[in-house]
């Protein structure tokens, strides 16, 4: 199962909640322009109907008469949804687009005030009606005035609003999610930072968290240096205990070493053979712990050091070239004097000198070492011209096995331990045989920023 994204949930839910919003505020402003429009017809509805009524009069033969007239044609046009009329004591007058039907009249007669509602009109319209009670001729007569409009002409304008509002809104989310966006990368950064100080403290178990992040992220980083100075102190006392276990052993081996030369010296020789093997097994395993405590201690440094190959391996050559085997050997160096790796001298010394003795043990005549610059990498080659791995490490190796897959049991202790100090200072070790027909070890680091 992947894991979910916190950008996406943030942005999800930000998202899903501006939409609401923009949906909420399209009803609601629907609702206030709607209302607005029917408020601005009531008072154009009014203005009409104050003009009706300046214009009533009763004639000689008492009946109520319209002088006036209203200039909008749709007052003359049946079912145009637009219609006045003026009742009182029997007559009734109206426009001539409501043909032969009429208003209803839902007030009782003498409401003095215009009041504005809705209705059910003939022609199945519904409409907005403004009436009220006048009195005409010095207020003898009680007239009852109307005039309504039809609501459907008000659709289109509210049709053209929620879908220009709909649009605006549209582009204003689109706005305000990429806002979002921004201000959830914002937030997330300093998480950001973090994840490359980690990876700082991966490569540099030494390394700790900055003090420099935002106040709520500061009891994360305070968490994790905490656990990264407990993990450190527990593996500090593991190492330590290793290591004097180891050093302790040496005084013991050693005795054990004497007492077995005495015994030889006496005609024990098929004994002294068997205890010979007992504690060189025995002190191969303290050489390799404490070859480990030295790769641990490596790692918990930061790795800014560098050093350069083909110095230290003409250094190596010149001490074994002094030795009974070394003399016989031809040794070529073939690195480039100012070639830089990012690993301290002493470390590449002690993996350099372990890696050409091992070879000098086993060359027939050459031993060479090379070096190659990739764009990420750089790579040491160590080589000799002897019997190198046997079928089943190159098969193993083949697989995608590494050293510790399939060490060669002729090569040692040796290849374990420099396995270990180069897997410390962040490099690879492969096996594989060489072209001059022996061992070839690569050592590789990627190239320094």
């Amino acid at each position: 199962m992947k894991p979910s994204s916190l950008r996406l949930r943030l942005l999800a839910v930000a998202a899903t909640a501006i939409l609401l919003a923009m949906v909420a505020a399209v009803l609601v402003m629907g609702l206030i322009f709607s209302r607005h429009l029917e408020q601005g017809l009531s008072r154009e509805l009014t203005r009409e109907a104050l003009q009706l009524v300046a214009g009533l009069h009763v004639d000689a033969g008492n009946r109520l008469v319209l002088d006036a007239t209203l200039a909008d044609p749709r007052f003359d046009l049946p079912g145009s949804g637009r219609y006045w009329q003026f009742s009182g004591d029997g007559q009734q007058e109206r426009s001539r687009s409501l043909w032969d039907e009429s208003l209803p009249q839902n007030l009782p007669v003498g409401t003095a005030q215009w009041t504005t509602h809705k209705i059910d009109g003939p022609f199945g319209q519904r409409l907005l009606v403004v009436e009220r009670t006048v009195r005409v001729e010095g207020g003898q007569r009680l007239v009852h005035v109307q005039l309504a409009q039809d609501l459907a002409e008000l659709d289109g304008a509210r049709r053209e609003f929620r879908t220009e509002m709909a649009l605006f809104l549209g582009l204003l989310w689109l706005a305000l999610v990429a806002a979002t966006w921004i201000q959830v990368d914002l937030g997330l950064s300093p998480l950001r930072r973090v994840r490359e100080e980690l990876e700082v403290m991966r490569r540099s178990p030494a390394a700790r968290l900055g003090e420099k992040h935002p106040r709520e992220v500061m009891p994360l980083v305070a968490a994790i240096n905490q656990l990264a100075e407990a993990r450190e102190s527990d593996l500090a006392r593991a190492r330590k205990r290793a290591a004097d276990l180891a050093h302790s052993l040496k005084t013991p081996l050693a005795a054990l070493g004497a007492q077995n030369r005495r015994a030889r010296e006496t005609g024990a020789a098929e004994a002294a053979d068997g205890m010979d093997r007992a504690i060189a097994a025995v002190a191969a395993a303290v050489e390799a712990e404490l070859a480990r405590s030295r790769a641990a201690a490596i790692r918990g440094r930061h790795q800014s050091m560098r050093s350069r190959p083909g110095e230290l391996a003409e250094r190596v050559f010149g001490v074994i070239e002094r030795t009974e085997r070394g003399a016989r050997m031809v040794f070529e160096n073939e690195v480039d004097p100012a070639l830089e790796l990012p690993v301290a001298a002493e470390d590449l010394m002690e993996m350099l000198g372990a890696l050409l003795e091992n070879a000098v043990r086993f060359a027939r005549r050459r031993v060479r070492i090379r070096a190659e610059q990739a764009v990420d990498e750089t790579v040491l080659f160590i080589e000799d011209d002897g019997e190198g791995l046997d079928i089943s490490a190159e098969q193993a190796l083949m697989r995608g096995g590494r050293l510790d897959e399939a060490s060669h049991a002729h090569h040692g202790l040796g290849l374990a331990i420099v396995r270990d100090l180069v897997e410390a200072t962040q490099g690879t070790i492969v096996l594989d045989r060489s072209a001059l027909g022996g061992l070839e070890v690569r050592l590789g680091w990627p190239q320094a920023s």
